[in-house]
């Protein structure tokens, strides 16, 4: 069979599925122009923003995300959003943000997931409805021959072989871009931690800084300075002198002073 009496064959549900086929060609090359890693993660964009970051000029690492949409620019503008509450709220904020964005991008390819189940469903059903007419066509006939019975089962077949063509690419493609996606997400977000990982020491050293200069002030304090601000450490070592007070020895009668 030449193709033309293949399309003509599968009838009405056969161009359907040579619709999908269209569908699936035309998503396959948008997903394999979309889902790059230069397009997801664009060069030059982390060093910038740890350049920002370094500097403390977070309005302009959010600006530059703002100018490099993608999958990256997301995940850290949203945790340039928290960098006012500390890096626990800044890594929260990065771990949401790839959750959303890689759930987002898994929708994207689900059309493949999709055509690849109906597709063959379809076929079936064409089959199914080519069978039917077959053996109506031999049920009207007194004396009928095989020979005019197998070409209405051989055309009947032609839907499942379209849907079949169309399923198997349909899942393969899916597949392989499932796992590109599942590589470019950890490679995304091991980027935006790398990117955050200066900021995130600046910010546990800084109590550490604060606390030393604390001990150091405290240990440079005068004694009344150091009550006023601890009564309680205060009161305690005014007791600690009363004690001591009293298990001094007193002067007996004819004893020794």
């Amino acid at each position: 069979m030449s193709l033309s009496e293949l399309f003509e064959a599968g009838g009405t549900i056969g161009y359907i599925i040579t619709g999908l086929s269209f569908v699936m060609v035309a998503l396959i090359v948008e997903h394999l122009l979309s889902l790059r890693h230069n397009a997801l993660i664009p060069p030059g964009l982390a060093d910038s923003i740890h350049h920002h970051l370094t500097l403390r000029h977070f309005e302009e690492a959010r600006q530059q995300c703002q100018f490099h949409p993608s999958f990256l620019a997301y995940v850290l503008a949203a945790g340039l959003r928290e960098t006012d509450l500390g890096y626990s709220a800044v890594e929260k904020s990065l771990e949401d943000a790839a959750v959303e964005q890689s759930a987002r991008l898994y929708r994207k390819i689900e059309y493949l997931s999709v055509i690849g189940t109906i597709a063959p469903m379809l076929g079936l059903l064409g089959t199914v409805w080519g069978m039917i007419l077959a053996f109506m066509e031999f049920e009207q006939k007194a004396n009928p021959q095989v020979s005019e019975l197998a070409p209405g089962i051989y055309k009947a077949l032609v839907t499942t072989l379209q849907g079949l063509c169309v399923a198997i690419p349909a899942l393969a493609a899916f597949a392989h871009f499932r796992n590109r996606i599942d590589q470019l997400v950890a490679d995304g977000a091991l980027t935006a931690e790398a990117v955050f990982a200066d900021y995130k020491r600046s910010a546990i050293s800084e109590p550490r800084t604060e606390r030393t200069k604390a001990a150091a002030s405290l240990r440079g304090k005068p004694a009344t300075e150091m009550q006023l601000e601890n009564p309680g450490t205060a009161a305690a070592a005014s007791q600690a002198k009363v004690v001591a007070k009293s298990d001094r020895p007193t002067p007996g009668r004819g004893g020794s002073p």
